[in-house]
């Protein structure tokens, strides 16, 4: 059975099955954002079974939390090096004190003010999350700030404007208003249909060359019997004037 928020002093001994109690995102395309994130960064790491990733979650991190409903839930975040399996919410105190590796705000007019002070102060001294990003979906604003002497310190971004994640071992960075991974090397990190999209071009290349290579060899076959002919005829034409081709070798 899963309880509500408004029975949390009732199941304050049970803590392992607490709901979510997040609000619905801003707006569609804040919601097409983070399915965005989510969705590539399973994709890349679909054969891994270490991690979690939270999407539009509350965090839980107190009983004093509990009591005064202050409840925090990022828009994105990950935790490496635990258990893949669903939660209907992240109990740090249920995970082994464990709180994320890595955060992702989407700012709204609503929001960005808390998520660029309450949350980012909430991350840096209380989660020490090693990494905190925040994206407007809206206006593209773009920061990433990494913790260093427990205070965040903002990451340089590089020539394309990328920031780079020591968590993930990627590059963040704005492709077509949208916030997208990269790797080291500059490729994008696709998502699942993008992927397929990918690997169906590859397979069409790979015909396209077979084709190519299987109508080079035909030619090469009818240019061979061309030659092969000719010699023939040449041959033919040594033998009528009385020589013997064989033993002009």
């Amino acid at each position: 059975m899963v309880w509500s928020a408004e029975k949390l002093e009732a199941i304050m001994p049970d803590t392992s099955q607490l709901l979510s109690d997040e609000p619905e995102m801003e707006s569609s395309i804040h919601y097409m954002q983070l399915l965005m994130l989510v969705t590539c960064l399973e994709w890349l790491w679909r054969d891994n079974k270490d991690f979690f990733i939270g999407a539009n979650l509350t965090i839980y991190f107190s009983r004093q939390q509990l009591r005064n409903r202050d409840f925090r839930g990022p828009d994105l975040f990950v935790v490496k090096g635990t258990q893949k399996r669903p939660r209907n919410s992240w109990v740090v105190w249920e995970e082994d004190g464990r709180y994320p590796d890595l955060i992702v705000e989407l700012l709204s007019d609503s929001t960005a003010t808390t998520d660029r002070t309450v949350k980012k102060t909430l991350y840096q001294d209380r989660f020490r999350t090693p990494e905190y990003f925040w994206f407007s979906p809206e206006n593209l604003e773009f920061e990433g700030f990494r913790l260093r002497e427990n205070e965040y310190e903002a990451i340089a971004p590089n020539e394309r404007g990328w920031r780079w994640s020591k968590v993930l071992g990627l590059y963040l960075g704005v492709e077509a208003n949208q916030l997208r991974y990269f790797t080291p090397e500059g490729e994008k990190v696709p998502t699942p249909e993008e992927a397929a999209q990918q690997e169906q071009r590859r397979a069409e290349q790979e015909q396209r060359r077979a084709e190519q290579a299987e109508l080079e060899l035909g030619q090469e076959r009818q240019e061979n019997q061309r030659l092969q002919v000719k010699a023939e005829q040449l041959a033919e034409q040594l033998r009528s004037l009385g020589f013997k081709p064989e033993n002009l070798a």
